[in-house]
């Protein structure tokens, strides 16, 4: 077994463990969420989710968790009038972004069109998917409005003009949105009502 070498002169002086990853980098940051029209300023963690800021800091619940890794939809709001899954986004990058969720949707005391169709036509059942419903349909007839084709569009479609909302476009732009009571139906029906 080879010996060690010995050090020559003095230990160096004792400086402390070397600093942690943690507290030489910052864990959280102050933003500002623009939800439903209100601003919002909050410290969050970096590993927060637009889900998790909407429902357990400012107690937005309508925004439901569903698998927790954007594969059903239940928590779909709208960014910019976008439609997003908002279980997998960093809150902090979203500072400055205008939020809409369900809680947004209604405005001067009555249900927003969308609303009142999926209650006349029952599409809904437990309604644990109906925020995410909602608010997916909502971006879905934007998005068919501006023109923006989908997997379903005819190809000879004119592109940037409006794409009529037909029963396959609707089921082909929800079909990020699931349903376990299997109401799809009656929401193809109520996003048709509302269209026409």
């Amino acid at each position: 077994m080879a010996a060690h070498p010995a050090q020559d002169g003095p230990p160096p002086p004792d400086s402390g463990p070397p600093p942690s990853p943690a507290s030489s980098s910052p864990t959280s940051s102050t933003v500002t969420l623009e939800v439903n029209g209100t601003s919002h300023r909050l410290t969050l963690d970096h590993r927060t989710t637009v889900l998790d800021a909407l429902r357990e800091h400012l107690d937005l619940t309508g925004t439901k968790k569903g698998c927790d890794h954007a594969q059903c939809g239940a928590c779909t709001v709208l960014a910019d009038g976008r439609r997003v899954n908002s279980c997998l986004l960093p809150a902090v990058a979203y500072d400055g972004v205008e939020i809409t969720t369900v809680e947004g949707l209604a405005g001067g005391g009555a249900p927003h069109p969308l609303q009142r169709a999926f209650l006349d036509r029952d599409g809904l059942q437990c309604g644990y998917c109906t925020p995410g419903q909602l608010c997916s349909a909502v971006g879905a007839i934007a998005e068919a409005a501006e023109g923006h084709p989908s997997h379903v569009t005819p190809l000879s479609a004119p592109p940037g003009a409006p794409v009529p909302l037909s029963p396959d476009e609707i089921r082909e732009r929800m079909s990020g949105n699931l349903c376990r009571c299997g109401a799809y139906v009656n929401i193809v029906a109520a996003i048709e009502d509302v269209t026409r």
